[in-house]
């Protein structure tokens, strides 16, 4: 019966070291383990941070409320831009930084496009679908630009879409002749906050679609391949009969397309737009969104949903740190070093070496259990 029980030990311990090893290799593994370390310290620091009620709106309108509804809120812009980050990283081996700049002239664009002249208007000067598609094709446009510089001319990307990292905010501001337009209209805050009757956040919804887009563009056609194989050699993909350079051009554009809707939403959630302040460093944590997720930083193999949660967690740890009345100004180097550490966990090389530590002690807790 003794040696019974001892192999049956033996195997579930055996079952449970290859379990803990698969898990441990998944790249998902780091944003989920990060995202869990969260929610527990929140959950023993103050458990009202889980809590979400019902209340109303300055409309009158009934809405949830609650930090977790304000973590999947104000994640939505991250999302959306952490999918096109992602495919531009996979591609290119490097990263746009120009993606704040560049919210802050799509946004600048739908605003030009519904006030016309006058920046104050009673009344929409064009509707709201025609607005948004206009200033998606300007973020595609500039999209193409870096795409261009970094496909075509061969410019390291981080320095090529620091051209409209320096210029772009200023761009955004002479759209508008340098004046600040406000929106009287109530439908276009709809986007940006919530919809009459629907008591969650309307970007909840939007980043929610984005990420089905992706999704079923992932699975249906050779976009992720494709750039997965530019990604890790790009002249071999050339030999297998792929275009490196129109492979990358197409992420900047897809990235340019992300922008639009997140500076879309960005706009609608207060009607106007500081050209200076919006988005503010957000291209920052869509790159640590993309790094968080596992994802080589050197281009190659890439993980959509590891980055889409990265994004999430890099939220709940912003609003975390709010919570605890973090003065905004250090902010950044509370994150940096949260981030760090996230980081370097996630390195193959490390894991490698907590799994083998883990091996080690796992056989001696045995032992001890056994006497």
């Amino acid at each position: 019966m003794a040696a019974t029980n001892n192999l049956q030990q033996k195997t579930g311990a055996k079952k449970f070291g290859a379990m803990l090893s698969a898990l441990v290799h998944r790249q998902i593994f780091i944003p989920i383990a990060a995202l869990l370390l969260l929610l527990i310290f929140n959950l023993i620091a103050d458990p009202s941070f889980f809590a979400i009620t019902l209340a109303q709106n300055s409309a009158g309108d009934p809405v949830l409320s609650g930090y977790l509804i304000t973590v999947l809120d104000n994640a939505s812009e991250l999302v959306i831009l952490a999918i096109g980050m992602t495919l531009v990283t996979a591609a290119s081996g490097g990263q746009d930084i120009s993606v704040g700049a560049t919210i802050a002239i799509a946004g600048s664009v739908v605003l030009r496009v519904l006030c016309g002249t006058n920046s104050r208007p009673d009344t929409l000067q064009a509707p709201i679908i025609v607005a948004f598609l206009i200033g998606c094709v300007v973020s595609m446009l500039f999209g193409a630009f870096n795409g261009v510089m970094v496909a075509f001319f061969k410019i390291q990307p981080m320095v090529a879409t620091l051209i409209l990292f320096t210029a772009g905010r200023s761009i955004a501001a002479w759209i508008n002749n340098n004046e600040l337009p406000i929106i009287s209209d109530a439908s276009f805050g709809y986007f940006g906050n919530f919809i009459p009757g629907i008591p969650v956040p309307t970007p909840i919804f939007i980043a929610a679609l984005c990420m089905i887009i992706i999704a079923l563009v992932l699975k249906f056609t050779n976009l992720g391949l494709y750039t997965q194989c530019v990604g890790i050699n790009a002249h071999s993909s050339r030999l297998n009969g792929i275009n490196p350079a129109t492979i990358k051009f197409l992420t900047y554009v897809i990235l340019g397309l992300c922008v639009a809707v997140a500076g879309f939403i960005k706009v609608s959630r207060f009607s106007t737009i500081n050209y200076s302040v919006v988005a503010k460093d957000i291209e920052m944590d869509a790159i640590l969104a993309v790094a968080l997720g596992g994802n080589a930083l050197s281009g190659g193999k890439f993980n959509m949903a590891s980055s889409i949660l990265g994004a999430y967690v890099i939220q709940l740890l912003t609003t975390t740190l709010f919570k605890f009345n973090v003065v905004s100004s250090a902010l950044p180097a509370y994150k940096a070093v949260v981030v760090i550490i996230l980081v370097v966990l996630s390195a193959p090389v490390v894991r490698e070496k907590m799994l083998a530590l883990w091996t080690k002690i796992a056989p001696k807790k045995r032992v001890k259990e056994a006497a």
